[in-house]
């Protein structure tokens, strides 16, 4: 088979945690006889460098006739002085996201056995842990109309509006629900319905969805007691349905039952098999080109590519097992305890794929 997608190195330690996922990703297609085609572009600070542009037009027209985009990271300070559309952020990441309607991200949780001792949380909290939070991606605070009114001199005021439609609801509800049918057949629904108008619409119109899914229980909760209830309860919930912007506060929150935020991949999925697969930490310009970054969420993230563009389930399991025998061997990198750099950690994944898999 032959495996076309889109290469975005991205910036600080993306193109290092990218070049140690395309070892993996090599090395996985030479054992099970694929081969890949790669085509990268560049995004965000780097394009800006490059092009002038945080998103090229030949970088869209690839991710948008690939339709698999592995990306590193985005942004860093060397451009925070940049405003609005023109930051490596709303520009280049969200911006893409948006052109290839990208309206459900979707990121797991559940505690490697290697890595239980490094959370904050008691072992006890983390065993049988697994879920994943499905976040709306392209509605919302994040993308409504925003700016400022300077009109009263010495007293200016911002706005960020937040805005949901019926169809944009539906859309990512029926995403979770089919989710939690191929798991535990349960969806928690996260809002603020009890002071948000948005969210009062985002629950009348969920409860309206599950009755297409008798066979998945729904319950509701509101977000800051989902913030509560995510760290002393965690086993009880399998999927997690939630806005934009609670999504994204929430499965940060959601890293730290895993240890560290280095060892989670997130896939942004529209329709079909289109997807953005990238790891969820940042762009960490402060380690970037030390050799000490983690790859291990980006290469858990080129497994996502495998198996969900791709349909490939025994590769990207295939490294999932590379991944949880390199960390229960601590052949990791620093931060996990360990003393690899960061394009060791990806050649001792490949190797293991390499030598333990039978295809």
């Amino acid at each position: 088979m032959n495996i076309n997608f889109t290469y975005l190195p991205g910036d600080g330690i993306g193109p290092e945690v990218g070049l140690a996922a395309l070892t993996v990703l090599n090395a996985t297609a030479h054992t099970f006889g694929h081969t890949l085609e790669i085509e990268e572009h560049l995004i965000g600070g780097a394009a800006i460098d490059a092009c002038g542009t945080t998103l090229p037009s030949n970088t869209l027209t690839s991710a948008k006739r690939t339709g698999a985009i592995l990306l590193g990271a985005v942004g860093g300070p060397k451009w925070d002085h940049l405003k609005g559309s023109d930051r490596p952020e709303l520009g280049g990441l969200l911006k893409l996201r948006k052109d290839l309607e990208l309206f459900a991200n979707v990121r797991p949780a559940k505690p490697f056995a290697g890595l239980i001792a490094s959370s904050p949380l008691k072992p006890e909290y983390l065993e049988g842990v697994d879920f994943v939070v499905v976040r709306e991606l392209t509605g919302g605070i994040y993308f409504g109309d925003k700016g400022r009114d300077k009109s009263q001199k010495n007293n200016q005021s911002a706005y960020d509006e937040c805005r949901y439609s019926e169809l944009e609801i539906e859309r990512i509800s029926h995403r979770a629900f089919e989710m939690a049918g191929t798991r535990r057949s349960k969806v928690t629904s996260v809002d603020k319905s009890n002071v948000l108008e948005t969210s009062r619409l985002w629950r009348e119109v969920v409860t309206r969805v599950a009755k297409d899914y008798p066979d998945v229980e729904l319950e509701h909760t509101l977000v800051d007691a989902m913030a509560m209830h995510m760290l002393t309860r965690p086993r009880d919930f399998d999927v997690i349905l939630t806005e934009n912007m609670f999504g994204d506060i929430l499965t940060d929150e959601a890293s730290m039952l895993c240890g560290s935020m280095g060892v989670i991949p997130s896939a942004s999925l529209g329709a079909g098999r289109t997807g953005m697969y990238e790891p969820i930490h940042g762009s960490a310009p402060d380690i970037a080109g030390q050799g000490k970054a983690n790859p291990i969420a980006m290469i858990l993230s080129a497994a996502w590519m495998l198996r969900t563009s791709f349909e490939l389930e025994r590769e990207a399991s295939a490294i999932e097992s590379a991944v949880e025998a390199a960390l229960g061997a601590g052949r990791v990198s620093g931060d996990l305890g360990g003393s690899l750099s960061t394009q060791d950690v990806g050649a001792n994944i490949g190797e293991w794929v390499a030598n333990n898999v039978n295809p």
